[in-house]
């Protein structure tokens, strides 16, 4: 899901190791630093995107598509003891940076509030709440909070996966460099992972749609996308 603020593969990895290495006052081309990358059988962690069509719950009275490219919610779960854990990510559309998250049991309205409770800026901030069509976004309790504070409510159009890209983007890196790498075994350590994981992809991790910048440092300069 993404939020917007009133104040608004390998060919990844060796740009992004070239970009870092230059603010350390190390120069390396593209090319160099992706052949001894293969020498050393590092390869990136992502797959090609592929999208599968599904079928679609009818669109909420009120309810449309607000930003161009917004976002769906959802990391895969993973099977601590106990059953399947389920992550909730909110992107800041401005920055890309994960404005909160939440780790919980069930795939529910409660996950979407928990995550809610974990922004660091006032709820009056938002002016948008971008969802997938899922069933854990219908609830009268998340009606009652945007209604509270005056967000307006976005769905992604019907069979348009392009709506959604955004948190896609964000959930894909999460899977590949987190989830898929771990075997969780209480709820609690996917829960410590992630506030780890996103502390270092908005202080640390340099994004190529912020012309290889960390969220905090796009913000920091007062830049928006």
């Amino acid at each position: 899901m993404a939020l917007i603020r009133n104040n608004d593969g390998l060919k990844t990895s060796r740009y992004s190791i070239k970009t870092a290495l230059e603010r350390r006052g190390v120069t390396a081309s593209g090319r160099r630093i992706g052949n001894i990358m293969r020498e050393q059988g590092m390869t990136g962690a992502y797959t090609r995107r592929r999208f599968k069509p599904h079928g679609t719950r009818p669109t909420r009275p009120g309810s449309r598509t607000l930003p161009d490219r917004g976002s769906d919610g959802y990391a895969p779960h993973t099977r601590p003891a106990g059953g399947p854990a389920y992550v909730c990510l909110m992107v800041g559309l401005a920055n890309r940076g994960i404005a909160s998250h939440s780790v919980g049991r069930a795939r529910n309205a409660g996950l979407v509030l928990s995550a809610f409770c974990t922004l660091d800026f006032p709820l009056a901030d938002v002016q948008m709440f971008h969802t997938g069509r899922g069933g854990e976004f219908d609830d009268t309790r998340i009606d009652e909070l945007l209604d509270v504070f005056d967000i307006k409510r976005s769905l992604p159009r019907k069979g348009n996966p392009y709506d959604n890209t955004v948190v896609e983007s964000t959930n894909r890196p999460l899977k590949k460099e987190l989830v898929y790498r771990n075997r969780y075994v209480t709820i609690e350590q996917p829960r410590r992972d992630l506030n780890d994981y996103v502390w270092w992809s908005d202080d640390q991790r340099l994004h190529s749609t912020l012309g290889y910048r960390s969220p905090k440092e796009f913000t920091e300069q007062g830049l928006v996308l």
